[in-house]
C-alpha cells in the first residue's frame, strides 16, 4: 500500500493590519463563577497565568471555576518575544506563598490544579523550594486534587528540577514553546536540547510528562515534525498546539493565522508518532483542558 503525503490546508498569511480570523474569536469573561473565582485570586494575592499572560481562554475557564495559579512572583528573568509576563530583577520570593495557594484551591474547590511560575534565574535552586512546597501543601490542604505543574527551564541546574518534581505531581510540563530554527528569536535565554533534556530527565524520574508549542511563528510543516519526532525519543507523553497571539505590538508578530484543519492534521501527526495525548486548535493553551490529560 502507497502511503500518500500529508497535505495541510493553505495557511492564512497575517499581517500588522489584519484581522484575526473567525475561528479565533472567544467569549468575554462573565458570570458568577467568573466572579468568584476573580474574587479569591484577589483576596488571596495570588497570580495567574491567565491574567498575566493575556490567555484567551480565561472566560471558559474561570467560568469553569478553574484557574492556572503562578507562583513565585508575576516578574520573570527571561525576555522571550512571546511573553506578556513582566521582565526584570524580581523581588525576593513570597514564603508564605504556597500556603495561599494551597487555601485557594481547596476554597475553589478543584479537582485538578494546574501551576506555573516565571523563571527565576538569579536564585541559585531556580525557586525549587517553593514550588516544592506549594506542591506538598496543596497536596495536604486537597489530598483528592490532581496537580499539573508547568515548570520553567531549570538552565541545567537538575538538582533543582529533581526538587520542582518530587512533591507529588501527576504531570509535569515544559513547554517547548516553538520549533528549534525559531529559539533565537523567541526564546534567546533558552537552549532547545536542554529544553529536550529537561523532559528527558522528567520522564525518567518517572512522572508524566507534557509540553505545548506555538504555532503561527513562521515555523515550517517539516520542522514542527521534527520537534513531534524529538519529544517522543525524549519521552514526552501529552503535546498541546495552539495559536499564537501577539500580546502587544512589541512582542513577537503573528506570521500566519493557521487553519483548524492544520491543527487537526498535527493532532492526527503526532498520535501517529506516538505521543499518547495530543490536544491542538487555535485556542489550545499549555493548560486548557488540562484535567483531560490525566
Amino acid at each position: 500500500m502507497i502511503e500518500l503525503p500529508v497535505i495541510a490546508p493553505k495557511a492564512e498569511t497575517a499581517s500588522k493590519h489584519s484581522k484575526k480570523p473567525s475561528w479565533l474569536r472567544v467569549k468575554l469573561p462573565i458570570g458568577q463563577e467568573y466572579a468568584r473565582v476573580r474574587n479569591i485570586v484577589d483576596e488571596y494575592k495570588l497570580h495567574t497565568i491567565c491574567q498575566s499572560g493575556n490567555c484567551p481562554n480565561m472566560g471558559e475557564c474561570w467560568g469553569a471555576g478553574t484557574a492556572t495559579f503562578m507562583i513565585l512572583g508575576n516578574v520573570c528573568t527571561r525576555s522571550c518575544s512571546f511573553c506578556a509576563v513582566a521582565t526584570g530583577r524580581p523581588n525576593e520570593y513570597d514564603v508564605d506563598e504556597p500556603r495561599r495557594v494551597a487555601e485557594a484551591i481547596k476554597l475553589m474547590g478543584v479537582k485538578h490544579a494546574v501551576i506555573t511560575s516565571v523563571n527565576r534565574d538569579e536564585l541559585k535552586d531556580r525557586g525549587a523550594e517553593v514550588w516544592y512546597q506549594t506542591v506538598i501543601q496543596v497536596k495536604e490542604a486537597s489530598p483528592t486534587t490532581t496537580i499539573e505543574t508547568l515548570i520553567p527551564d531549570t538552565k541545567g541546574n537538575w538538582d533543582a528540577l529533581y526538587r520542582m518534581i518530587e512533591g507529588g505531581q501527576e504531570v509535569v510540563s515544559h513547554n517547548m514553546e516553538t520549533v528549534e530554527r525559531l529559539y533565537r528569536n523567541v526564546r534567546p535565554q533558552a537552549k532547545y536540547a536542554r529544553s529536550l533534556e529537561q523532559t528527558k530527565r522528567t520522564k525518567e524520574f518517572g512522572k508524566r510528562t507534557k509540553t505545548g508549542i506555538m504555532l503561527g511563528l513562521g515555523e515550517t510543516r517539516e520542522e514542527v515534525f521534527k520537534a513531534m519526532d524529538d519529544l517522543v525519543e525524549n519521552g514526552l507523553d501529552v503535546l498541546t498546539l495552539g495559536q499564537y497571539l501577539q500580546p502587544t505590538k512589541m512582542h513577537h508578530e503573528v506570521i500566519e493565522w493557521v487553519h483548524p484543519d492544520t491543527f487537526a492534521m498535527y493532532k492526527e501527526e503526532g498520535l501517529k508518532r506516538g505521543i499518547q495525548y495530543v490536544e491542538s486548535g487555535a485556542l489550545v493553551r499549555s493548560s486548557y483542558h488540562a484535567e483531560r490529560h490525566i
